[in-house]
């Protein structure tokens, strides 16, 4: 009895573009439920905040205060966030049987 078989090392290699996608996509996935997350909190501790004439206030300032908290949400994910796309990325990774790198979120 012979050995166990392996793919040809062309083939193989062929895999690991696919795999850096499925990673990447993974990250990102995990980057944009933090985002929504971080959103859903800032709106909730901006809800109470009432700002003064002639600089807030109105229509104005209500309609445009989810843009605010979407953009603050965002880019406080893209500079490494509170911890938690790590996390979800972690276990999303495992979910799907790709090994985690252990490369630190963000690097």
């Amino acid at each position: 009895m012979s050995g166990p078989i392996t793919a040809p090392v062309d083939v193989m290699l062929g895999q690991a573009p696919a795999l850096d996608m499925a990673r990447s996509k993974v990250k990102q996935s995990a980057q944009n439920f933090e985002s929504s997350f971080l959103s859903v909190m800032l709106a909730q501790m901006f809800k109470g905040v009432e700002t003064e004439a002639p600089f807030g206030g109105g229509q104005g300032e209500e309609m445009f205060k989810s843009f605010f908290t979407d953009a603050v949400a965002k880019q406080v994910s893209r500079s490494g966030g509170v911890g938690l796309a790590a996390s979800v990325e972690r276990e999303m990774l495992k979910m799907q049987g790709l090994e985690d790198t252990g490369v630190p979120n963000g690097a």
